[in-house]
């Protein structure tokens, strides 16, 4: 249950901190003072998607807070390591900065949006106009059908086999071919395999081709610095080298070894920088000696390197992505020349992956079909219970059209039907349903499926419009009737909604300072009364109207203890 939101320069709310109770919450005021802003706060928070532009004008960032409490067990707790404090509460922070950044928080540790995300839809649903739309769309009934069967054990055994299936259809495809491609493209296989081939590359054997060619271009030079290296170490005709002067400092130190230690110490300083030395002069004659080249070498690996130059403008920039090509080629022209048999193979693999994809296909099917006859009654009750007596509703189910007759989701697509008067034959909801009807068919799917879902809040923003009058009433028993299992909370313009909450408040705009601000307010009853007033007479609060909002507020006690 979401307990308290606070928010900060979100839009035109500079502060403000809402305690939200348990059962039905309405919001209310004048269109465009705010309340669309705390609902676009909460998403905020839950990790929806959000823009700079959410930031109030002149501020650096904006941060909403909301403290959850009642919380159920959820996966996501043991997946990441949270969960609710030894008070069971769980703190949700979202900070939006100006540059675009996002700084997430649980309980205080850091988290990514994304993680949030799927936190949030654990915590509560919001529900907009927008889904109204999304009812109008056959697209989206599969998937409103698959919620509520709760398929999804089905649907990933499906999938699993339907992926199979396809990899083999994908493999079967790139092997087919006619006669005349085949021809070409053995040719070209051929050739380029025939030219790798005489190549005999072997791995890295640029980088030290090149690397030799470097030494022998500067051979002078280097060889001029070996021995001007050897003869300061080991020395000549004429002059001594390091070696000999450090046994020579040796020898000195060691002779006065005896009158003092520290002199010592410092002769086996010298013998040992004497072996280092000596060791480097070693190394640096065998480097001299071994120094060998023919008189054509240069000239031969300058070739070698161009061949390989010109063999990487075709296959690769360097000689171990060439042998990858020579190796992918091979393989390749043997699939080719192997393809009749192959082909062969994979069309028994495939009818065999086929016919599993089909039965697991049917078994989803049989499992959707079940569930659209609960849905269908289910559906049917509640809009029932929403002034709608006489409608029909029907998940009508008809088989996917292409070779497999299958795709991604199974064998099936459902579109929902409706009639809204007797005698009128069923027909695609986006035909037939009225503003007024898609609002309530659209409660009622949502009611539905939210008993299947662990989260405990209920979020409807505007999501009565169209509706009035008896119709109104009726809706807005059915949301308090859902307030008694979860908490609901409800964006609304219309007096018999607002009656029938629990907890109400209001949502006024107004300026200081040459600045708009939104202030939210939680109404006491003599408050709610001259807010029912207001819904329904405007600005002008006579007594007659008054007194209605009265009687309103009773007749909504009165349902409430009648439901007790």
């Amino acid at each position: 249950m979401l307990s308290l939101l606070h928010i900060e320069n979100i839009a035109v709310i500079q502060s403000a901190d809402i305690r939200f109770e348990p059962g039905f919450n309405v919001l209310t005021g004048e269109t465009g003072a705010g309340k669309s802003i705390v609902i676009d706060a909460i998403g905020a928070v839950m990790g929806e998607r959000t823009s700079r532009d959410l930031i109030r004008t002149g501020a650096g960032g904006a941060r909403v807070s909301a403290v959850f409490c009642a919380l159920p067990a959820l996966a996501w707790f043991a997946e990441n390591g949270i969960a609710p404090d030894e008070n069971g509460e769980l703190l949700l922070e979202r900070e939006l900065l100006a540059d675009g950044r996002n700084v997430c928080r649980v309980n205080g540790r850091p988290l990514t949006v994304a993680q949030l995300k799927l936190l949030g839809r654990q915590l509560l649903n919001i529900h907009g106009q927008h889904d109204g739309q999304q009812l109008l769309d056959p697209a989206c009934h599969l998937d409103y059908l698959d919620s509520f069967g709760q398929t999804e054990t089905l649907l990933a055994v499906y999938a699993e086999a339907y992926r199979t299936m396809a990899d083999i259809r994908h493999q079967l495809n790139g092997l087919r071919m006619d006669e005349a491609e085949k021809a070409r493209r053995v040719d070209t296989l051929t050739y380029q395999i025939a030219e790798l081939e005489r190549a005999n590359l072997t791995a890295g054997e640029d980088e030290t081709l090149t690397a030799r060619r470097d030494l022998l271009r500067n051979a002078g030079r280097i060889m001029d610095a070996v021995e001007a290296a050897f003869q300061a170490l080991s020395g000549s005709d004429s002059d001594r080298g390091a070696v000999e002067l450090l046994a020579d400092a040796q020898q000195a130190l060691s002779g006065g070894a005896r009158v003092s230690g520290e002199l010592g110490k410092m002769g086996e300083k010298a013998a040992e920088l004497r072996y280092a030395a000596y060791d480097l002069a070693e190394e640096i004659r065998d480097l001299r000696d071994g120094f060998e080249s023919s008189a054509g070498e240069l000239d031969q690996i300058e070739g070698r390197l161009d061949l390989i130059y010109r063999l990487k403008k075709k296959y690769g920039s360097t000689v171990d992505e060439m042998l990858a090509f020579l190796e992918h080629s091979r393989q390749e022209l043997e699939q080719i020349q192997y393809a009749d048999d192959t082909i062969a193979r994979l069309e028994g693999q495939l009818a065999k992956a086929l016919e599993q994809a089909k039965a697991a296909a049917e078994t989803l099917s049989a499992a959707r079909k079940a569930a659209a006859v609960t849905l269908q009654a289910r559906i049917e009750d509640e809009l029932s219970q929403l002034d709608m007596p006489k409608v029909r509703f029907m998940a009508e189910f008809t088989e996917k059209a292409g070779e497999t007759g299958l795709d991604e989701t199974g064998m099936d697509t459902v579109q929902f039907l409706m009639s809204a008067n007797v005698g009128e034959e069923l027909k695609p909801i986006h035909k037939i349903a009225s503003g007024g009807e898609l609002a309530r068919i659209m409660l009622a799917l949502k009611n539905v499926l939210a008993e299947n879902e662990q989260v405990t809040t209920l979020i409807f923003d505007e999501v009565d419009t169209g509706v009035s009058g008896r119709a109104a009433q009726k809706v807005a028993r059915k949301m308090s009737d859902v307030a008694r299992t979860k908490q609901v909370l409800c964006v609304t313009h219309l007096p018999q909604i607002a009656a029938m909450a629990d907890s109400h408040f209001s949502v006024e705009k107004g300026e200081a300072d040459g600045r708009t601000f939104t202030a939210v307010q939680r109404l006491n009853e003599e408050q709610r009364c001259a807010e029912l007033a207001r819904l329904t007479s405007g600005d002008l609060l006579t007594p007659a109207a008054l007194q209605g909002a009265g009687e309103m507020l009773a007749q909504a006690r009165e349902y409430k203890v009648t439901k007790a």
